[in-house]
């Protein structure tokens, strides 16, 4: 489900390895990542850590099996589900080490948020974007948080609620990434993000990452709260069942009125 690599620097690269599932987020997966970010934390030799996907996506978003899954379970299962989600993303968010993002392909709903708990993350100009989950009938609760955090709320209500699919260079006028580049120079782009913190006292960065998290907007466990039952309220509606039933019997959603005069 994931592949963790470190370098002689301490660079590691942690890398989300579902391709034939463009890294969709499945149960196994998001416990994979939680464990793999713990793993990292506690290992002083890694100075930088690099989060991407192997294939042609860097995720996805959520498994639409998995979340068919969650919508048939009781209500302990969503809210299960939905916090190994929120502690996967924060257990990402607070690691020490400076975490640079290399987006390729598509990022699509959970796949924002993964990006928007790097530090900072670098696109190749094909990626594509969108916060998709308005389609299905559910809202981007749990990755809420790391959304507004990193587009702040004007920038996040272009794209939060639309579903809409924007390209590279939106999401970095979004502040989503830092910059788009050729695909060609997606390795070059992110290796010149590494580089500098290899110089860097480790302690020292680690440090002023924690400083600066401690000055941005405030995810706390009652945020994190929030967010969760949040999706949970969504999870149990009448549109979450309708859209993820629309999605598998490949038609159009009752309140698609796309073909409508």
């Amino acid at each position: 489900m994931i592949d963790l690599t470190v370098d002689a620097r301490g660079v590691a690269t942690l890398s989300l390895a579902r391709p034939d599932k463009h890294n969709a987020l499945s149960q196994a997966l998001i416990d994979a990542l939680r464990a793999a970010a713990e793993q990292i934390a506690a290992d002083k030799t890694i100075r930088v850590v690099v989060l991407t996907g192997q294939g042609p996506s860097f995720c996805a978003g959520g498994d639409l099996s998995w979340m068919q899954d969650q919508m048939a379970g009781d209500a302990a299962m969503k809210r299960a589900a939905a916090q190994s989600i929120a502690q996967m993303l924060g257990a990402i968010n607070s690691l020490p080490q400076p975490v640079i993002g290399r987006i390729q392909g598509n990022a699509f709903g959970g796949g924002i948020g993964m990006a928007c708990v790097c530090d900072t993350a670098i696109a190749a100009d094909h990626a594509k974007f969108g916060l998709t989950e308005t389609k299905l009938g559910l809202i981007p609760a749990t990755i809420g948080p790391y959304v507004l955090g990193r587009m702040g709320e004007a920038h996040a209500r272009r794209v939060f609620m639309s579903g809409r699919i924007f390209d590279a260079t939106e999401a970095a006028t979004l502040g989503i990434v830092a910059k788009e580049v050729p695909e060609a120079d997606l390795d070059a782009a992110v290796e010149a993000e590494v580089t500098p913190y290899l110089k860097c006292a480790p302690g020292a960065v680690a440090a002023a990452k924690r400083f600066a998290r401690s000055l941005g907007p405030t995810i706390d466990d009652s945020v994190v709260a929030r967010s969760i039952d949040a999706l949970i309220a969504q999870w149990e509606g009448d549109e979450a069942e309708e859209g993820i039933s629309a999605f598998f019997e490949r038609r159009k959603p009752r309140w698609d009125a796309t073909s409508k005069s």
